[in-house]
Protein backbone atom coordinates (compact mmCIF):
# COMPACT_ATOMS: atom_id res chain seq x y z
CA UNK A 1 0.00 0.00 0.00
CA UNK A 2 1.23 3.74 -0.57
CA UNK A 3 1.91 5.55 2.14
CA UNK A 4 -0.53 8.03 1.74
CA UNK A 5 -1.71 11.65 3.86
CA UNK A 6 -3.47 14.18 1.88
CA UNK A 7 -2.23 17.14 3.54
CA UNK A 8 -4.92 19.37 5.43
CA UNK A 9 -5.90 23.00 4.48
CA UNK A 10 -2.44 22.99 2.16
CA UNK A 11 -2.84 26.39 1.04
CA UNK A 12 -3.51 27.97 3.98
CA UNK A 13 -0.43 26.57 5.52
CA UNK A 14 1.95 27.39 2.92
CA UNK A 15 0.55 30.68 2.91
CA UNK A 16 0.85 31.28 6.31
CA UNK A 17 4.19 30.29 6.58
CA UNK A 18 6.00 32.99 4.64
CA UNK A 19 8.00 31.03 2.76
CA UNK A 20 11.51 32.78 1.47
CA UNK A 21 12.78 30.83 -1.40
CA UNK A 22 16.44 31.34 1.37
CA UNK A 23 15.04 30.55 3.93
CA UNK A 24 15.05 27.33 6.60
CA UNK A 25 12.40 25.37 7.27
CA UNK A 26 11.31 22.37 9.36
CA UNK A 27 8.22 19.87 9.16
CA UNK A 28 8.34 18.37 12.21
CA UNK A 29 5.41 15.33 11.10
CA UNK A 30 7.02 14.47 7.71
CA UNK A 31 4.05 11.92 7.31
CA UNK A 32 4.10 11.29 3.25
CA UNK A 33 5.63 14.93 2.35
CA UNK A 34 2.66 16.08 1.06
CA UNK A 35 2.94 19.40 3.18
CA UNK A 36 6.89 19.26 2.60
CA UNK A 37 6.64 18.73 -1.17
CA UNK A 38 5.05 22.26 -1.31
CA UNK A 39 7.19 23.81 0.99
CA UNK A 40 10.60 22.28 -1.17
CA UNK A 41 8.97 23.83 -4.45
CA UNK A 42 9.10 27.17 -3.04
CA UNK A 43 12.68 26.87 -1.89
CA UNK A 44 15.37 28.37 -4.08
CA UNK A 45 18.99 26.97 -3.92
CA UNK A 46 19.89 28.59 -0.92
CA UNK A 47 16.93 27.44 0.81
CA UNK A 48 16.44 24.29 2.89
CA UNK A 49 14.21 22.00 4.58
CA UNK A 50 14.23 19.12 7.56
CA UNK A 51 11.98 16.91 7.89
CA UNK A 52 11.35 14.58 10.65
CA UNK A 53 9.30 11.42 11.31
CA UNK A 54 9.71 8.47 13.40
CA UNK A 55 7.41 6.19 11.43
CA UNK A 56 9.64 4.21 8.87
CA UNK A 57 6.91 4.01 6.23
CA UNK A 58 6.79 7.82 6.13
CA UNK A 59 10.16 8.27 5.95
CA UNK A 60 10.47 5.47 2.68
CA UNK A 61 7.84 7.80 1.43
CA UNK A 62 8.83 11.39 1.59
CA UNK A 63 11.95 10.28 0.33
CA UNK A 64 10.78 9.20 -2.96
CA UNK A 65 8.46 11.87 -2.89
CA UNK A 66 11.17 14.55 -2.28
CA UNK A 67 13.85 12.91 -4.29
CA UNK A 68 13.46 15.86 -7.05
CA UNK A 69 14.42 18.03 -3.94
CA UNK A 70 17.33 16.25 -2.75
CA UNK A 71 19.61 19.25 -2.83
CA UNK A 72 17.78 20.81 -0.15
CA UNK A 73 15.71 18.35 1.91
CA UNK A 74 17.70 16.39 4.75
CA UNK A 75 14.86 13.47 6.27
CA UNK A 76 15.49 12.43 10.07
CA UNK A 77 13.75 9.37 11.36
CA UNK A 78 13.05 10.69 14.70
CA UNK A 79 10.52 12.30 17.03
CA UNK A 80 9.32 15.96 16.48
CA UNK A 81 10.49 16.52 20.28
CA UNK A 82 14.19 16.12 19.70
CA UNK A 83 13.90 18.98 16.74
CA UNK A 84 16.44 20.75 18.85
CA UNK A 85 19.21 18.75 18.80
CA UNK A 86 18.62 17.69 14.98
CA UNK A 87 19.34 21.57 13.91
CA UNK A 88 22.13 21.22 16.60
CA UNK A 89 23.56 18.50 14.90
CA UNK A 90 23.09 19.67 11.50
CA UNK A 91 25.02 23.24 12.59
CA UNK A 92 21.47 25.22 12.46
CA UNK A 93 20.99 27.91 14.87
CA UNK A 94 17.17 28.90 14.32
CA UNK A 95 14.84 28.49 11.32
CA UNK A 96 12.29 30.46 9.55
CA UNK A 97 9.26 28.23 10.09
CA UNK A 98 7.82 24.93 11.54
CA UNK A 99 5.14 22.91 10.45
CA UNK A 100 3.49 20.46 12.77
CA UNK A 101 0.49 18.38 11.38
CA UNK A 102 -0.38 15.80 14.11
CA UNK A 103 -2.99 14.15 12.51
CA UNK A 104 -2.80 10.25 12.60
CA UNK A 105 -2.00 9.03 8.86
CA UNK A 106 -4.28 7.88 6.30
CA UNK A 107 -1.92 5.32 5.12
CA UNK A 108 -1.69 4.09 9.21
CA UNK A 109 -5.31 4.02 9.45
CA UNK A 110 -5.64 1.66 6.34
CA UNK A 111 -3.19 -0.48 6.91
CA UNK A 112 -5.34 -2.94 9.74
CA UNK A 113 -1.53 -4.17 10.79
CA UNK A 114 -0.64 -1.16 11.92
CA UNK A 115 -3.35 -1.29 14.49
CA UNK A 116 -4.71 2.12 15.23
CA UNK A 117 -8.40 1.04 13.01
CA UNK A 118 -11.32 -0.21 14.91
CA UNK A 119 -12.73 -0.95 11.62
CA UNK A 120 -11.13 -4.17 10.60
CA UNK A 121 -9.64 -6.84 13.00
CA UNK A 122 -5.71 -6.94 13.64
CA UNK A 123 -3.18 -6.88 16.13
CA UNK A 124 -3.32 -4.19 19.01
CA UNK A 125 -0.53 -2.16 17.92
CA UNK A 126 -0.78 1.02 17.57
CA UNK A 127 2.96 2.55 18.15
CA UNK A 128 3.90 5.10 15.80
CA UNK A 129 7.75 4.38 16.00
CA UNK A 130 7.98 0.49 15.35
CA UNK A 131 10.87 0.79 16.63
CA UNK A 132 9.48 0.91 20.41
CA UNK A 133 8.73 -2.45 22.28
CA UNK A 134 5.73 -1.46 23.85
CA UNK A 135 2.79 -1.24 22.27
CA UNK A 136 -1.74 -0.80 22.71
CA UNK A 137 -1.70 -4.70 24.12
CA UNK A 138 0.61 -3.78 26.69
CA UNK A 139 -1.37 -0.78 27.94
CA UNK A 140 -4.87 -2.59 27.44
CA UNK A 141 -3.40 -5.64 28.92
CA UNK A 142 -1.51 -4.25 31.79
CA UNK A 143 -2.90 -1.02 32.94
CA UNK A 144 -5.26 -1.48 36.12
CA UNK A 145 -8.74 -0.70 36.11
CA UNK A 146 -8.07 3.01 37.36
CA UNK A 147 -5.20 3.77 34.75
CA UNK A 148 -7.81 2.66 31.70
CA UNK A 149 -10.70 4.47 33.21
CA UNK A 150 -8.07 7.64 33.08
CA UNK A 151 -7.10 7.45 29.91
CA UNK A 152 -9.65 6.51 28.47
CA UNK A 153 -12.07 9.68 30.12
CA UNK A 154 -8.93 12.63 29.86
CA UNK A 155 -7.43 11.71 26.37
CA UNK A 156 -10.84 9.89 24.79
CA UNK A 157 -13.07 12.46 26.45
CA UNK A 158 -15.35 9.30 26.47
CA UNK A 159 -18.47 9.81 29.40
CA UNK A 160 -18.03 5.87 29.82
CA UNK A 161 -14.57 5.32 30.62
CA UNK A 162 -15.27 3.84 33.60
CA UNK A 163 -17.44 0.83 32.42
CA UNK A 164 -15.18 0.84 29.69
CA UNK A 165 -12.07 0.29 31.93
CA UNK A 166 -14.39 -2.38 34.06
CA UNK A 167 -15.41 -4.29 30.98
CA UNK A 168 -11.86 -4.62 29.70
CA UNK A 169 -9.87 -5.88 32.59
CA UNK A 170 -13.34 -8.26 33.21
CA UNK A 171 -12.70 -9.38 29.54
CA UNK A 172 -8.83 -9.69 30.15
CA UNK A 173 -8.99 -11.91 33.10
CA UNK A 174 -10.34 -15.06 30.63
CA UNK A 175 -7.54 -13.98 28.20
CA UNK A 176 -5.20 -11.63 26.93
CA UNK A 177 -6.89 -9.21 24.81
CA UNK A 178 -4.90 -9.58 21.42
CA UNK A 179 -6.65 -7.43 18.77
CA UNK A 180 -8.45 -4.58 17.56
CA UNK A 181 -11.26 -6.63 17.25
CA UNK A 182 -11.57 -8.27 20.37
CA UNK A 183 -11.50 -4.43 22.19
CA UNK A 184 -14.05 -2.81 20.05
CA UNK A 185 -16.19 -5.87 20.79
CA UNK A 186 -15.59 -5.18 24.53
CA UNK A 187 -16.15 -1.26 24.02
CA UNK A 188 -18.91 -1.89 22.58
CA UNK A 189 -20.68 -4.23 25.37
CA UNK A 190 -20.02 -1.58 27.68
CA UNK A 191 -21.82 1.38 26.24
CA UNK A 192 -25.88 1.65 26.85
CA UNK A 193 -27.27 0.63 23.40
CA UNK A 194 -29.13 4.37 23.49
CA UNK A 195 -25.67 5.90 23.11
CA UNK A 196 -23.98 3.81 20.83
CA UNK A 197 -26.70 4.85 18.12
CA UNK A 198 -25.49 8.14 18.98
CA UNK A 199 -22.95 9.69 16.40
CA UNK A 200 -19.53 8.16 15.08
CA UNK A 201 -18.34 4.57 16.26
CA UNK A 202 -18.65 3.63 19.57
CA UNK A 203 -14.68 2.61 19.64
CA UNK A 204 -13.07 6.19 18.51
CA UNK A 205 -12.63 7.60 21.44
CA UNK A 206 -11.10 4.83 23.63
CA UNK A 207 -8.85 4.13 20.83
CA UNK A 208 -7.70 7.63 20.75
CA UNK A 209 -7.05 7.65 23.97
CA UNK A 210 -5.12 4.55 23.95
CA UNK A 211 -3.19 5.84 20.76
CA UNK A 212 -2.56 8.80 22.93
CA UNK A 213 -1.05 7.22 25.40
CA UNK A 214 1.23 4.68 23.63
CA UNK A 215 2.77 7.77 21.87
CA UNK A 216 2.79 9.86 24.69
CA UNK A 217 1.66 12.06 22.22
CA UNK A 218 -0.14 15.28 24.27
CA UNK A 219 3.12 15.16 26.24
CA UNK A 220 5.43 15.46 23.90
CA UNK A 221 3.12 18.77 22.29
CA UNK A 222 2.90 20.23 25.64
CA UNK A 223 6.54 19.78 26.44
CA UNK A 224 8.21 20.97 23.08
CA UNK A 225 6.08 23.01 21.68
CA UNK A 226 7.66 26.62 23.32
CA UNK A 227 11.26 25.17 22.90
CA UNK A 228 10.14 25.52 19.07
CA UNK A 229 9.18 28.78 18.82
CA UNK A 230 12.32 29.80 20.75
CA UNK A 231 14.16 28.12 17.47
CA UNK A 232 12.16 30.59 15.30
CA UNK A 233 14.30 33.41 14.12
CA UNK A 234 12.80 36.78 14.13
CA UNK A 235 9.34 36.87 11.82
CA UNK A 236 9.84 33.03 11.68
CA UNK A 237 6.28 31.31 11.99
CA UNK A 238 5.25 28.14 13.53
CA UNK A 239 2.00 26.64 11.74
CA UNK A 240 0.08 23.65 13.86
CA UNK A 241 -2.98 21.61 12.36
CA UNK A 242 -4.57 19.48 15.35
CA UNK A 243 -7.40 17.07 15.34
CA UNK A 244 -9.21 17.29 18.57
CA UNK A 245 -9.97 19.52 21.39
CA UNK A 246 -7.22 18.61 23.73
CA UNK A 247 -4.65 18.70 21.15
CA UNK A 248 -5.76 22.43 20.25
CA UNK A 249 -6.41 23.48 24.00
CA UNK A 250 -2.35 22.53 24.66
CA UNK A 251 -1.61 24.89 21.14
CA UNK A 252 -4.16 27.50 21.74
CA UNK A 253 -2.49 28.37 25.38
CA UNK A 254 0.64 27.82 24.57
CA UNK A 255 0.63 30.43 21.85
CA UNK A 256 -1.60 32.94 24.44
CA UNK A 257 1.09 32.66 27.27
CA UNK A 258 3.88 33.07 24.64
CA UNK A 259 2.15 36.26 23.59
CA UNK A 260 1.47 37.27 26.75
CA UNK A 261 3.55 35.84 29.37
CA UNK A 262 3.40 38.64 32.08
CA UNK A 263 2.24 37.18 35.49
CA UNK A 264 1.71 40.56 37.55
CA UNK A 265 -1.37 41.26 38.89
CA UNK A 266 -3.73 43.10 37.14
CA UNK A 267 -3.58 45.77 39.41
CA UNK A 268 0.11 46.45 38.78
CA UNK A 269 1.10 50.22 37.14
CA UNK A 270 4.01 48.73 35.31
CA UNK A 271 5.38 44.80 34.79
CA UNK A 272 8.01 43.55 37.60
CA UNK A 273 7.69 39.64 36.48
CA UNK A 274 9.98 40.18 33.48
CA UNK A 275 8.68 37.92 31.18
CA UNK A 276 9.23 39.20 27.90
CA UNK A 277 6.89 38.49 24.59
CA UNK A 278 7.84 35.98 22.45
CA UNK A 279 5.73 37.22 19.27
CA UNK A 280 2.43 37.28 18.25
CA UNK A 281 -0.71 34.98 17.57
CA UNK A 282 -1.46 35.33 13.74
CA UNK A 283 -4.56 33.26 14.16
CA UNK A 284 -7.14 34.69 16.55
CA UNK A 285 -9.57 31.92 15.59
CA UNK A 286 -7.94 28.58 14.66
CA UNK A 287 -8.22 28.12 10.59
CA UNK A 288 -10.61 25.13 9.49
CA UNK A 289 -10.94 23.29 5.80
CA UNK A 290 -13.91 24.42 3.75
CA UNK A 291 -16.49 22.59 2.76
CA UNK A 292 -14.96 21.47 -0.55
CA UNK A 293 -11.97 19.90 1.38
CA UNK A 294 -14.45 18.22 4.17
CA UNK A 295 -16.20 17.20 1.44
CA UNK A 296 -13.21 15.61 -0.55
CA UNK A 297 -11.38 14.85 2.29
CA UNK A 298 -13.58 13.48 5.77
CA UNK A 299 -10.49 13.17 7.74
CA UNK A 300 -9.95 16.88 7.49
CA UNK A 301 -13.45 17.89 9.08
CA UNK A 302 -12.18 18.17 13.08
CA UNK A 303 -8.72 20.01 11.69
CA UNK A 304 -7.57 23.28 12.72
CA UNK A 305 -4.77 25.17 12.08
CA UNK A 306 -3.05 27.93 14.61
CA UNK A 307 -0.03 30.01 13.59
CA UNK A 308 2.65 32.26 15.55
CA UNK A 309 4.84 34.70 14.59
CA UNK A 310 8.21 35.24 16.33
CA UNK A 311 9.26 38.66 17.07
CA UNK A 312 12.57 38.87 18.76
Amino acid sequence: MEFMHRPIMPEETIRLLNIRPDGIYVDGTLGGGGHSSEIAARLGSGGRLIGIDQDGDAIEAAGKRLAPYADRVTIVRDNYSQMGRILKDLSISGVDGILLDLGVSSYQLDKPERGFTYREDAPLDMRMDQRQDRTARDIVNGYSEKELAGIIRNYGEERYARSIARHIVMARQKHPVETTGELTEIIREAIPGKARAGSGHPAKRTFQAIRIELNQELSVLKNHLEEMIDLLEDRGRICVITFHSLEDRIVKNTFRTCENPCICPPDFPVCTCGRRSKGKVITRKPLVPGDREMEENSRSRSAKLRVFERIR
